[in-house]
Protein backbone atom coordinates (compact mmCIF):
# COMPACT_ATOMS: atom_id res chain seq x y z
CA UNK A 1 0.00 0.00 0.00
CA UNK A 2 3.00 2.73 0.68
CA UNK A 3 2.81 5.41 -2.02
CA UNK A 4 5.34 7.63 -2.76
CA UNK A 5 5.32 11.19 -1.70
CA UNK A 6 3.69 13.55 -3.03
CA UNK A 7 0.76 12.22 -3.15
CA UNK A 8 -1.91 13.37 -6.19
CA UNK A 9 -4.62 13.77 -5.01
CA UNK A 10 -7.60 13.89 -7.22
CA UNK A 11 -11.21 15.52 -5.94
CA UNK A 12 -14.60 14.63 -7.36
CA UNK A 13 -16.94 17.41 -6.60
CA UNK A 14 -16.27 20.64 -5.54
CA UNK A 15 -19.77 21.52 -3.89
CA UNK A 16 -20.16 22.82 0.06
CA UNK A 17 -18.42 19.61 0.98
CA UNK A 18 -15.43 19.67 -1.29
CA UNK A 19 -15.16 23.57 -1.27
CA UNK A 20 -15.06 23.69 2.67
CA UNK A 21 -13.55 20.70 4.04
CA UNK A 22 -11.85 18.52 1.74
CA UNK A 23 -9.50 21.00 -0.52
CA UNK A 24 -8.63 23.29 2.28
CA UNK A 25 -7.64 20.38 4.62
CA UNK A 26 -6.07 18.42 1.45
CA UNK A 27 -3.52 21.98 0.54
CA UNK A 28 -2.65 21.86 4.26
CA UNK A 29 -0.81 18.64 4.29
CA UNK A 30 2.80 18.79 2.60
CA UNK A 31 3.02 15.02 1.15
CA UNK A 32 -0.89 15.69 -0.52
CA UNK A 33 -0.69 17.38 -3.90
CA UNK A 34 -4.41 18.45 -4.77
CA UNK A 35 -3.82 17.94 -9.02
CA UNK A 36 -7.30 17.77 -9.98
CA UNK A 37 -10.78 19.19 -9.27
CA UNK A 38 -13.66 17.60 -11.04
CA UNK A 39 -16.43 20.39 -11.24
CA UNK A 40 -18.39 21.67 -14.12
CA UNK A 41 -20.46 24.67 -12.37
CA UNK A 42 -19.11 27.97 -13.46
CA UNK A 43 -18.91 29.58 -9.98
CA UNK A 44 -17.34 26.37 -8.86
CA UNK A 45 -14.57 26.30 -11.61
CA UNK A 46 -13.81 30.11 -11.04
CA UNK A 47 -13.45 29.39 -6.97
CA UNK A 48 -11.14 26.59 -8.00
CA UNK A 49 -9.17 28.73 -10.02
CA UNK A 50 -8.96 31.34 -7.61
CA UNK A 51 -7.53 29.05 -4.44
CA UNK A 52 -5.96 26.27 -5.96
CA UNK A 53 -3.95 27.98 -9.15
CA UNK A 54 -1.91 25.51 -9.65
CA UNK A 55 -4.69 22.66 -9.72
CA UNK A 56 -6.29 21.72 -12.80
CA UNK A 57 -9.83 21.86 -13.08
CA UNK A 58 -11.43 18.80 -15.34
CA UNK A 59 -14.91 18.38 -16.48
CA UNK A 60 -15.13 14.80 -16.25
CA UNK A 61 -15.09 12.27 -13.61
CA UNK A 62 -12.73 9.38 -15.75
CA UNK A 63 -9.98 12.62 -16.16
CA UNK A 64 -9.51 11.73 -12.50
CA UNK A 65 -10.13 8.11 -12.08
CA UNK A 66 -8.42 7.35 -15.29
CA UNK A 67 -4.87 9.18 -15.04
CA UNK A 68 -2.57 7.27 -14.12
CA UNK A 69 -0.83 9.75 -11.99
CA UNK A 70 -3.43 10.25 -9.93
CA UNK A 71 -2.66 7.80 -6.47
CA UNK A 72 -5.56 9.24 -4.33
CA UNK A 73 -9.33 10.39 -5.38
CA UNK A 74 -11.79 11.78 -3.14
CA UNK A 75 -15.47 11.08 -3.86
CA UNK A 76 -17.44 14.52 -2.26
CA UNK A 77 -20.15 14.19 -4.69
CA UNK A 78 -24.02 13.86 -3.90
CA UNK A 79 -24.15 10.73 -1.69
CA UNK A 80 -25.64 8.60 -4.23
CA UNK A 81 -22.68 8.77 -6.16
CA UNK A 82 -20.14 7.64 -3.37
CA UNK A 83 -20.76 3.87 -4.78
CA UNK A 84 -19.82 3.66 -8.05
CA UNK A 85 -17.95 6.11 -7.99
CA UNK A 86 -15.62 4.32 -5.05
CA UNK A 87 -15.87 1.61 -6.77
CA UNK A 88 -14.41 2.88 -10.20
CA UNK A 89 -12.20 4.34 -8.12
CA UNK A 90 -10.74 1.08 -6.64
CA UNK A 91 -11.43 -1.17 -10.00
CA UNK A 92 -8.50 1.81 -11.37
CA UNK A 93 -5.75 1.14 -8.67
CA UNK A 94 -6.45 3.96 -6.71
CA UNK A 95 -6.55 4.79 -2.69
CA UNK A 96 -9.82 6.62 -2.28
CA UNK A 97 -11.43 8.76 0.21
CA UNK A 98 -15.63 8.70 0.50
CA UNK A 99 -17.07 11.83 2.10
CA UNK A 100 -20.09 10.56 4.88
CA UNK A 101 -22.00 8.80 4.56
CA UNK A 102 -19.99 6.12 2.85
CA UNK A 103 -22.86 4.35 1.08
CA UNK A 104 -26.40 4.40 0.94
CA UNK A 105 -26.80 0.43 1.92
CA UNK A 106 -24.71 -1.94 4.00
CA UNK A 107 -24.52 -4.05 1.18
CA UNK A 108 -22.60 -1.69 -1.07
CA UNK A 109 -20.26 -0.60 1.51
CA UNK A 110 -19.31 -4.16 2.39
CA UNK A 111 -18.63 -4.72 -1.06
CA UNK A 112 -16.47 -1.72 -1.43
CA UNK A 113 -14.58 -2.96 1.42
CA UNK A 114 -13.94 -6.72 -0.19
CA UNK A 115 -12.99 -5.18 -3.40
CA UNK A 116 -10.31 -2.50 -1.71
CA UNK A 117 -9.26 -5.62 0.56
CA UNK A 118 -9.18 -8.14 -2.75
CA UNK A 119 -6.66 -5.35 -4.65
CA UNK A 120 -4.77 -3.70 -1.21
CA UNK A 121 -6.43 -0.55 -1.73
CA UNK A 122 -6.55 2.30 0.84
CA UNK A 123 -10.23 3.08 1.96
CA UNK A 124 -10.83 5.23 4.03
CA UNK A 125 -14.20 7.35 5.09
CA UNK A 126 -14.26 11.50 5.87
CA UNK A 127 -15.35 11.16 9.52
CA UNK A 128 -13.99 14.54 10.59
CA UNK A 129 -15.70 14.98 13.69
CA UNK A 130 -13.57 12.87 15.27
CA UNK A 131 -11.09 16.16 15.06
CA UNK A 132 -14.17 18.24 16.29
CA UNK A 133 -12.43 20.07 19.23
CA UNK A 134 -15.73 19.02 21.58
CA UNK A 135 -15.23 15.55 20.65
CA UNK A 136 -12.07 15.64 21.61
CA UNK A 137 -12.55 16.62 24.93
CA UNK A 138 -15.43 14.23 25.77
CA UNK A 139 -13.01 11.67 24.83
CA UNK A 140 -10.55 12.79 27.01
CA UNK A 141 -12.50 13.10 29.95
CA UNK A 142 -13.49 9.72 29.43
CA UNK A 143 -10.06 8.54 29.34
CA UNK A 144 -9.27 10.03 32.73
CA UNK A 145 -12.38 8.70 34.06
CA UNK A 146 -13.50 11.97 36.12
CA UNK A 147 -17.22 11.10 35.68
CA UNK A 148 -17.35 7.86 37.09
CA UNK A 149 -19.02 5.32 35.19
CA UNK A 150 -21.14 6.81 32.03
CA UNK A 151 -24.65 6.15 33.03
CA UNK A 152 -26.04 8.79 30.19
CA UNK A 153 -24.79 10.38 27.18
CA UNK A 154 -26.91 12.35 24.50
CA UNK A 155 -24.59 14.41 21.41
CA UNK A 156 -27.11 17.44 19.87
CA UNK A 157 -26.66 18.96 16.14
CA UNK A 158 -29.25 21.88 16.32
CA UNK A 159 -30.16 24.02 13.20
CA UNK A 160 -32.66 26.28 12.37
CA UNK A 161 -33.70 26.94 8.60
CA UNK A 162 -37.51 27.18 7.74
CA UNK A 163 -36.82 27.23 4.02
CA UNK A 164 -35.52 24.66 1.66
CA UNK A 165 -32.41 25.26 0.17
CA UNK A 166 -33.19 25.98 -3.48
CA UNK A 167 -30.16 24.07 -4.91
CA UNK A 168 -29.61 21.54 -2.39
CA UNK A 169 -29.90 17.43 -3.35
CA UNK A 170 -30.25 16.69 0.27
CA UNK A 171 -33.41 17.81 0.46
CA UNK A 172 -34.83 16.18 -2.58
CA UNK A 173 -36.58 12.72 -2.44
CA UNK A 174 -33.92 10.30 -3.55
CA UNK A 175 -31.57 7.31 -2.07
CA UNK A 176 -29.72 9.03 0.54
CA UNK A 177 -31.26 12.08 0.99
CA UNK A 178 -32.52 14.26 4.53
CA UNK A 179 -31.22 14.54 7.58
CA UNK A 180 -30.40 11.53 8.73
CA UNK A 181 -28.42 10.39 5.77
CA UNK A 182 -26.54 13.77 6.41
CA UNK A 183 -26.07 14.38 10.12
CA UNK A 184 -26.73 10.56 11.29
CA UNK A 185 -23.15 9.36 10.05
CA UNK A 186 -21.34 11.84 12.06
CA UNK A 187 -23.11 11.89 15.38
CA UNK A 188 -23.20 7.79 15.25
CA UNK A 189 -19.23 7.49 14.40
CA UNK A 190 -18.66 9.45 17.56
CA UNK A 191 -20.99 7.68 19.52
CA UNK A 192 -19.11 4.20 18.63
CA UNK A 193 -15.58 5.70 19.17
CA UNK A 194 -16.70 7.09 22.34
CA UNK A 195 -18.90 4.40 24.12
CA UNK A 196 -18.30 0.90 21.52
CA UNK A 197 -21.15 -0.93 19.84
CA UNK A 198 -24.75 -0.57 21.16
CA UNK A 199 -26.67 -3.57 22.16
CA UNK A 200 -30.07 -2.80 20.85
CA UNK A 201 -31.46 0.62 19.03
CA UNK A 202 -34.85 2.94 19.14
CA UNK A 203 -35.56 5.59 16.32
CA UNK A 204 -37.98 8.51 15.60
CA UNK A 205 -37.47 10.19 12.27
CA UNK A 206 -39.51 13.06 10.85
CA UNK A 207 -40.53 15.34 8.36
CA UNK A 208 -41.64 18.61 10.30
CA UNK A 209 -41.48 21.02 7.91
CA UNK A 210 -44.49 20.74 5.99
CA UNK A 211 -42.44 22.38 2.56
CA UNK A 212 -39.99 19.30 2.55
CA UNK A 213 -39.89 16.37 1.01
CA UNK A 214 -37.77 14.43 2.99
CA UNK A 215 -36.48 13.87 6.74
CA UNK A 216 -35.92 16.55 8.79
CA UNK A 217 -35.48 15.19 12.12
CA UNK A 218 -34.28 12.52 13.81
CA UNK A 219 -33.85 10.65 17.55
CA UNK A 220 -31.80 8.18 18.15
CA UNK A 221 -31.40 5.86 21.13
CA UNK A 222 -28.64 3.73 21.82
CA UNK A 223 -28.66 1.11 24.33
CA UNK A 224 -25.93 -0.43 26.11
CA UNK A 225 -25.89 -2.91 29.33
CA UNK A 226 -25.44 0.31 31.59
CA UNK A 227 -25.77 3.07 29.53
CA UNK A 228 -28.57 5.09 26.69
CA UNK A 229 -26.88 7.01 24.26
CA UNK A 230 -28.98 9.83 22.86
CA UNK A 231 -28.21 11.36 19.17
CA UNK A 232 -30.45 13.91 18.05
CA UNK A 233 -30.78 16.53 15.03
CA UNK A 234 -33.29 18.49 13.58
CA UNK A 235 -33.67 22.37 11.46
CA UNK A 236 -36.08 23.56 13.80
CA UNK A 237 -34.42 24.38 16.68
CA UNK A 238 -34.08 27.69 16.97
CA UNK A 239 -32.35 28.41 20.51
CA UNK A 240 -29.87 25.39 20.22
CA UNK A 241 -29.85 23.07 23.65
CA UNK A 242 -26.13 21.76 24.27
CA UNK A 243 -23.78 19.93 21.63
CA UNK A 244 -22.62 17.68 24.47
CA UNK A 245 -24.17 16.58 27.96
CA UNK A 246 -22.57 13.62 29.87
CA UNK A 247 -23.71 11.99 33.22
CA UNK A 248 -22.01 10.08 34.98
CA UNK A 249 -21.03 8.34 39.23
CA UNK A 250 -19.48 11.19 39.37
CA UNK A 251 -21.13 13.87 37.98
CA UNK A 252 -22.08 15.78 34.87
CA UNK A 253 -20.22 17.43 31.70
CA UNK A 254 -22.49 19.72 29.68
CA UNK A 255 -21.10 21.84 26.48
CA UNK A 256 -22.56 24.20 24.13
CA UNK A 257 -21.86 25.12 20.73
CA UNK A 258 -20.57 23.57 17.83
CA UNK A 259 -17.14 23.26 16.58
CA UNK A 260 -15.50 26.24 15.08
CA UNK A 261 -13.81 25.12 12.28
CA UNK A 262 -16.76 24.56 9.36
CA UNK A 263 -17.36 28.54 9.97
CA UNK A 264 -13.98 29.37 9.84
CA UNK A 265 -13.95 27.26 6.61
CA UNK A 266 -16.78 28.70 5.64
CA UNK A 267 -15.48 32.03 4.93
CA UNK A 268 -12.20 30.88 3.07
CA UNK A 269 -9.69 30.68 6.30
CA UNK A 270 -7.52 27.85 6.63
CA UNK A 271 -5.00 26.83 9.26
CA UNK A 272 -2.00 28.29 7.30
CA UNK A 273 -4.20 31.77 7.59
CA UNK A 274 -5.68 31.40 10.63
CA UNK A 275 -3.73 31.11 13.81
CA UNK A 276 -4.62 30.11 16.61
CA UNK A 277 -6.44 26.81 14.29
CA UNK A 278 -9.89 25.39 15.75
CA UNK A 279 -9.57 26.70 19.07
CA UNK A 280 -12.72 27.41 21.19
CA UNK A 281 -14.12 31.29 23.00
CA UNK A 282 -14.05 30.63 26.54
CA UNK A 283 -17.84 31.50 26.54
CA UNK A 284 -18.08 27.97 24.76
CA UNK A 285 -16.15 26.02 27.12
CA UNK A 286 -18.02 23.03 28.47
CA UNK A 287 -19.00 22.79 32.54
CA UNK A 288 -17.53 20.05 34.77
CA UNK A 289 -19.76 19.57 37.65
CA UNK A 290 -18.49 16.46 39.90
CA UNK A 291 -18.40 14.97 43.28
CA UNK A 292 -16.24 12.62 43.92
CA UNK A 293 -15.39 11.18 47.62
CA UNK A 294 -17.14 14.31 48.61
CA UNK A 295 -14.83 16.67 46.88
CA UNK A 296 -17.46 19.00 45.08
CA UNK A 297 -16.06 20.71 42.13
CA UNK A 298 -17.77 22.94 39.25
CA UNK A 299 -15.30 24.33 36.92
CA UNK A 300 -15.02 25.02 32.74
CA UNK A 301 -13.22 22.58 30.97
CA UNK A 302 -10.67 24.29 28.20
CA UNK A 303 -11.71 22.91 24.78
CA UNK A 304 -9.21 20.62 22.91
CA UNK A 305 -7.94 22.37 19.87
CA UNK A 306 -9.92 21.08 16.77
CA UNK A 307 -8.09 20.21 13.71
CA UNK A 308 -9.81 18.81 10.87
CA UNK A 309 -6.28 19.04 9.34
CA UNK A 310 -5.07 15.48 11.15
CA UNK A 311 -7.65 13.47 8.68
CA UNK A 312 -6.05 14.10 5.82
CA UNK A 313 -2.52 13.94 7.41
CA UNK A 314 -3.34 10.33 9.04
CA UNK A 315 -3.95 9.66 5.28
CA UNK A 316 -0.85 10.66 3.71
CA UNK A 317 0.72 8.33 6.74
CA UNK A 318 -1.31 5.63 6.50
CA UNK A 319 -0.12 5.64 2.15
CA UNK A 320 3.01 7.13 2.82
CA UNK A 321 3.82 4.45 5.70
CA UNK A 322 2.53 0.95 7.35
CA UNK A 323 -0.55 2.54 9.26
CA UNK A 324 -3.57 1.77 9.06
CA UNK A 325 -6.01 5.07 8.37
CA UNK A 326 -8.12 5.92 11.48
CA UNK A 327 -11.43 5.91 9.95
CA UNK A 328 -11.65 2.56 8.03
CA UNK A 329 -14.09 1.20 5.43
CA UNK A 330 -15.56 -0.72 8.03
CA UNK A 331 -16.34 2.06 10.51
CA UNK A 332 -18.27 3.27 7.63
CA UNK A 333 -19.99 0.43 7.20
CA UNK A 334 -21.53 0.75 10.81
CA UNK A 335 -22.76 3.84 10.40
CA UNK A 336 -24.63 3.18 7.59
CA UNK A 337 -25.86 -0.29 8.92
CA UNK A 338 -26.84 1.74 12.32
CA UNK A 339 -28.83 3.83 10.12
CA UNK A 340 -30.71 0.91 8.41
CA UNK A 341 -31.37 -0.45 11.55
CA UNK A 342 -33.04 2.94 12.53
CA UNK A 343 -35.36 3.39 10.06
CA UNK A 344 -36.47 -0.16 10.44
CA UNK A 345 -36.83 0.81 14.03
CA UNK A 346 -39.34 3.53 13.07
CA UNK A 347 -40.90 1.60 10.61
CA UNK A 348 -42.01 -1.02 13.29
CA UNK A 349 -41.89 1.26 16.46
CA UNK A 350 -39.72 -1.20 18.42
CA UNK A 351 -36.36 -1.93 19.64
CA UNK A 352 -34.18 -3.67 17.48
CA UNK A 353 -31.33 -5.81 18.39
CA UNK A 354 -27.32 -4.67 16.42
CA UNK A 355 -25.74 -6.87 14.72
CA UNK A 356 -22.94 -6.41 12.24
CA UNK A 357 -21.18 -8.64 9.37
Amino acid sequence: MMTKTPIHVGLIGYGMAGQVFHAPTIDCVGELDLVKIKTTNPAAIDLAHERYPNTEVVPENDDILLDPAIDLVVVATPNQYHFPLAKKSIDTGKHVVVDKPFTITSQEALELIALAREKDIMLSVYHNRRWDGGFLTVRRLLEREVLGQIVEAEIHFDRFRQQLKGDAWREVDEPGAGVFYDLGPHLIDEALQLFGDPVELHADVRRQRSVGEVDDYFQLDLFYDNLKVLLKAGVLVKEPGPHYILHGTNGSYVKYGLDVQEAALKEGKTPKTLTPWGTDPKDLWGTLNILNRENALREKVKTESGNYVGYYQNIANALSGSLEPAVSGYDGYKTIKIIELAFKSHREKRRIPVTFE
